[in-house]
């Protein structure tokens, strides 16, 4: 079995580059790591953008292993900004989620990546929410945990005991966790964010994806962590690639410097009360029901504080008990 190695550390790289508008010497830093991390052949000018629209930034972490030819994106979010009021969505969409591919055929929605690469992604994720993805960071599972050690780890409560073995590499991928507030250095807040071994499973682990990027965005924000930003984006540019351009990024890091990530909205796609539990060719799928889906992100986005999900999970169960009806 295909076990996650990625997660959402692409959503807290994003999210740190607010930090780097502080000072001449950090803007040297972003500078620097967004050259190394450019597609060949991105463009440098900047976009028509009014600075009223909302700006949909697609985040992929993506399972590449070596000796291996394939790769899919097994942690897909999107990165809602509103310029405006300064408030950001951000949307974890389930993988298993059965969907209509471009140029394709009907799959899952992370093998629109092992296809198609970012671009087919993008497309297949925006006929999904009907939120036009202007930009894309893709890294893989190294880019987390380098980015995680390079602010010194993360605090975080572990609700509960997790382990699971897959002894590979020594063990290297194997999740052993146990219940309790720990410090998490870069490896252990990937086993974190990979555990899916519960009743729940993906469920459970994208709230917990949610939960992480949360404290990973607070720890970023920190005056401690502000002054490791340079060492931070020099470690994760290797395992970083994007569309945006030079002076993309550093709008875009301006903008998010002035996001409160406290009060940052999380949401899964689908949402539990719409999605449908089926069978495809005798495995388990998620029907996300896109146009009800849409409509659901739309109603979200004009009211963002009367639609927001309850992280504790409570709704996701109480939906999942008639899912397959």
């Amino acid at each position: 079995m295909r076990v996650l190695r990625s997660i959402l550390r692409v959503v807290f790289v994003v999210l740190l580059l607010g930090a780097i508008g502080i000072g001449g010497y950090y803007a040297y830093s972003f500078y620097s790591f967004t050259s190394k991390i450019q597609q060949p052949g991105t463009a440098t000018s900047l976009p028509e953008w009014t600075g009223k629209e909302r700006v949909n930034i697609l985040l992929m972490g993506v399972d590449k292993r070596e000796n291996e030819e394939s790769t899919r994106s097994d942690s897909i979010l999107v990165a809602s900004i509103d310029p405006e009021t300064k408030k950001a969505q951000l949307f974890s969409i389930l993988r298993d989620s059965w969907v209509e591919i471009p140029g394709y055929r009907k799959s899952r929605i992370n093998t629109a990546y092992e296809v198609g690469g970012p671009e087919l992604m993008a497309q297949t994720v925006e006929n999904l929410t009907g939120l036009p993805i202007q930009y894309y960071v893709t890294t893989d599972f190294k880019g987390f945990e380098k980015v995680v050690d390079a602010l010194g780890g993360v605090d975080l409560y572990v609700e509960k005991d997790m382990e699971y073995y897959l002894y590979e590499e020594n063990g290297y991928y194997d999740i052993i966790l146990k219940k309790g507030q720990q410090h998490l250095d870069g490896r252990k807040a990937l086993q974190y964010a990979r555990f899916r071994h519960d009743k729940m499973g993906d469920f459970s682990r994208t709230e917990r994806q949610r939960k992480l990027l949360k404290a990973l965005a607070e720890q970023a924000t920190k005056s401690t962590s502000i002054w490791r930003i340079p060492s931070v984006l020099e470690a994760v540019s290797p395992y970083v690639t994007t569309n945006m351009s030079s002076s993309d990024m550093l709008r875009l890091a301006n903008l998010t410097y002035k996001l409160d990530v406290t009060h940052l909205q999380t949401e899964q796609i689908p949402p539990a009360n719409i999605l449908r539990e089926k069978t495809v060719n005798g495995a388990q799928v998620i029907d996300p029901r896109p146009e009800r889906t849409q409509e659901y992100i739309r109603e979200l986005l004009e009211n963002p504080l009367q639609n927001q999900t309850d992280e504790t999970g409570a709704d996701e169960k109480e939906a999942m008990k008639g899912s397959t009806n």
